[in-house]
């Protein structure tokens, strides 16, 4: 099947949109991206998802225009990425979008309660005639999961070794981590859950110190540039999350664009200069995620594979593999496109809902069982598409 993935991340710069092509069933299935187009937001978009991230800044009226607006964003993302193949729409059979996450409710007890991304997917079918799936996380939070971390199920799909044990390391705004057993081992399940803060602390920190000239610390240059205050980042791994016993998920209702503005000032304060709080941000980073190698990982690892934007801060792989001891390498190093990973995801994911199959592993998320994800919104294809995949 073609179908095009989407999803617009924590780092709320535009949405990422990919053209797959998915065949077979687990554990026989392939995933590949045909073409990748990002679609950035329009000047100013990318505040109104922020200001809706923040308790009581945005009312009930805005959160439902921005569902719409979100909804005509995606639908010209995946139009554009299908023109951009050299494909027409009538060409693709499914649009699974993730939409765009504006909260994730953890309880004091770490239990994930409610989940809401806007994108309304209604919109997505109008305007392109495609089928769309959306709403993914939601089934696997009623089925008493986590709802994340999602990617680790593509993790658990593709990219286990032969014989060694893998931490697999998505670093977006925020990290995530899927540890995979190999092959050889039947037995063990996976272990996935957020490892605390990837970008977004040191991405919040770098607009301010660049006057808004940068929206992350491009290549790690600020970073490198920096000495880590050690005593100041022993302090902050003593934030009660890195504790907390897996299945466990994080997000802007913890690590915000804010934290890291208090963080910027409490640096300074401590009379840091600017390229050594950045520094510091990004040791976090690495030291949570090998922190939480340490304490959780279910078997020694024996490598981790990163991908996300931090897999493009060199500064960062650099720490995380000092800190972890581990070899790191990028997805793009094992053939997956690192920045088009997630819209990779959604795509397999809206496959194997429309197959009626489980889209999660309930080791990954904490869930019950696995569950057949999202929401089906018909498309003006949806006849014919039931009639070539179910009917032939």
């Amino acid at each position: 099947m073609k179908i095009v993935g989407m999803i617009s991340g924590t780092s709320m710069d535009g949405i990422d949109a990919a053209v797959c092509e998915i065949d077979g069933a687990p554990p026989h299935i392939s995933a590949r991206i045909v073409h990748s187009a990002p679609f950035p937001f329009p000047p100013g978009f990318a505040q109104r998802i922020m200001n809706a991230c923040v308790p009581g800044q945005t009312g009930t009226d805005e959160i439902c225009e921005l569902n719409a607006d979100l909804g005509e964003l995606f639908a010209s993302a995946a139009l554009n990425v299908i023109h951009a193949a050299g494909l027409a729409p009538a060409d693709v059979d499914l649009i699974a979008s993730h939409g765009q996450t504006v909260w994730h409710m953890i309880q004091p007890d770490g239990r994930a309660s409610s989940t809401l991304q806007l994108a309304e997917p209604a919109i997505i079918a109008e305007r392109t005639g495609i089928t769309t799936i959306g709403n993914f996380r939601p089934r696997d939070l009623a089925a008493g999961g986590q709802g994340a971390p999602l990617a680790s199920y593509l993790d658990w799909l593709l990219l286990r070794d032969p014989a060694r044990w893998r931490a697999v390391q998505n670093i977006g705004g925020i990290g995530n981590v899927t540890f995979l057993p190999p092959l050889s081992d039947a037995t063990t399940a996976p272990l996935a859950f957020d490892t605390g803060p990837g970008n977004l602390l040191i991405d919040a920190a770098v607009r301010i110190v660049t006057d808004g000239a940068q929206d992350f610390d491009r290549d790690g240059q600020i970073g490198a540039q920096g000495t880590v205050d050690e005593a100041w980042l022993a302090g902050m791994m003593q934030n009660p999350y890195y504790d907390r016993q897996p299945p466990k998920t994080t997000g802007r209702e913890l690590y915000s664009a804010a934290m890291g503005a208090d963080l910027l000032a409490e640096g300074r304060t401590r009379g840091l200069s600017d390229a050594d709080i950045i520094a510091t941000l990004t040791a976090l980073t690495a030291e949570s995620i090998a922190d939480a190698y340490r304490r959780f990982a279910p078997a020694p690892v024996e490598e981790a594979i990163v991908g996300g934007g931090g897999a493009r801060n060199p500064t960062l792989v650099r720490m995380l593999h000092e800190r972890s001891g581990l070899p790191v390498l990028t997805h793009d190093e094992i053939g997956i496109d690192s920045d088009n990973k997630e819209a990779l995801l959604f795509a397999l994911l809206g496959h194997e809902s429309w197959y009626a199959r489980p889209g999660t592993h309930p080791a990954l998320t904490g869930a019950r069982h696995g569950s057949v994800l999202g929401q089906i919104v018909p498309g003006a294809n949806y006849r014919d598409l039931i009639r070539k995949t179910w009917c032939g």
